[in-house]
């Protein structure tokens, strides 16, 4: 939402990062993917003994779909129309699907189209819950609902709207996208990485392990109330928690608590991370992004290229090249 727009003298929440440029929409009428399913399905058995196969992580996409596909079309996990083809292959998303880019839905089509696919070849493909997706049910489910913050009374339909919302993306949302993400896990444990959205610590306010963390924030999900689902979106909007002196002790703890030898994140935008552009959206100029930023004492690896400011979106396998 830009600046003189409607909304944008409204109390900006802590943590909130304003859209400071108009990003392009598509037409509502556009044609969509019909999703096969709604959860992501078990992975089947990989032919040839059940060995599983190479591990992928993919950065926000922010609904830029065109560089998802041509990432994804490089990596050789998709075809030219969009089809599984890496067999057992495995993938996931860290979450941030949607705002500031022109296609959200689409986005989100995809990848739930991309699980069947992955689950039917013997890999998988799955998702984690970001910010994002917690600030689209909330605006979905809420509107104009007023919930308490630290910057005032504010309401999920406001924060959308300065966070990137694409009307366009809210007029296509179904009730089966929705439900779809209010299931995604918040974290999870692949090959010794720890899997997350937010460079935040506040997860371990959660629970002590993966499954009480995911089992908490899916179980809020589903009380269907305003002020406890904008308490989530709050304390997943934080970052930096690895950056600093004390980003390395940070990383400990979070891998001491859940497992993994190594954090790969998404969240924050790498050139904001590294302080080369003043907000996430970085006005500054488009930032060089060439692959994963690793740091903290290489405890945590950011995922997040900054395809909203034209940088990269990054689809990457791991481990990482040492």
């Amino acid at each position: 939402m830009g600046p003189g727009a409607p909304g944008a003298a409204e109390p900006r929440p802590e943590g909130y990062t304003p859209t400071q440029r108009d990003l392009p929409v598509i037409s509502a009428a556009s044609a969509v993917p019909t999703p096969t399913l709604v959860d992501t399905p078990s992975p089947s058995p990989a032919a040839g003994g059940g060995e599983q196969g190479p591990l992928y992580v993919v950065g926000d996409v922010h609904g830029y779909l065109d560089e998802l596909r041509t990432a994804l079309l490089n990596q050789g996990l998709i075809d030219t129309e969009d089809h599984w083809i890496a067999g057992n292959a495995r993938l996931w998303f860290l979450g941030d699907f949607t705002d500031r880019g022109p296609d959200g839905i689409g986005v989100i089509d995809l990848v739930m189209q991309l699980s069947a696919e992955a689950a039917a070849a013997g890999g998988y493909c799955k998702a984690l819950m970001g910010n994002h997706e917690l600030l689209l049910i909330g605006a979905k489910r809420f509107g104009d609902t007023p919930v308490g913050s630290g910057a005032g009374t504010a309401s999920f339909q406001a924060a959308w709207l300065l966070n990137g919302g694409q009307r366009s993306d809210m007029e296509r949302l179904q009730e089966h996208h929705v439900q779809w993400m209010s299931r995604l896990d918040a974290m999870a444990l692949a090959d010794d990485h720890l899997l997350v959205h937010s460079d935040t610590t506040a997860y371990l306010e959660y629970g002590g392990t993966i499954t009480d963390v995911n089992d908490a924030i899916t179980e809020s999900l589903t009380h269907h109330d305003a002020d406890e689902t904008w308490d989530l979106f709050r304390k997943f909007t934080k970052r930096f928690a690895f950056r600093d002196e004390a980003g390395a002790t940070a990383a400990r703890e979070l891998l001491a608590t859940y497992g993994g030898r190594r954090i790969v994140h998404g969240h924050s935008p790498i050139p904001y991370l590294l302080g080369e552009v003043g907000s996430e959206d970085g006005e500054d100029g488009a930032p060089q992004v060439h692959g994963p930023h690793v740091y903290a004492d290489s405890l945590a690896v950011a995922m997040d290229g900054g395809v909203t400011m034209a940088g990269k979106l990054l689809v990457s396998r791991l481990p990482l090249p040492a």
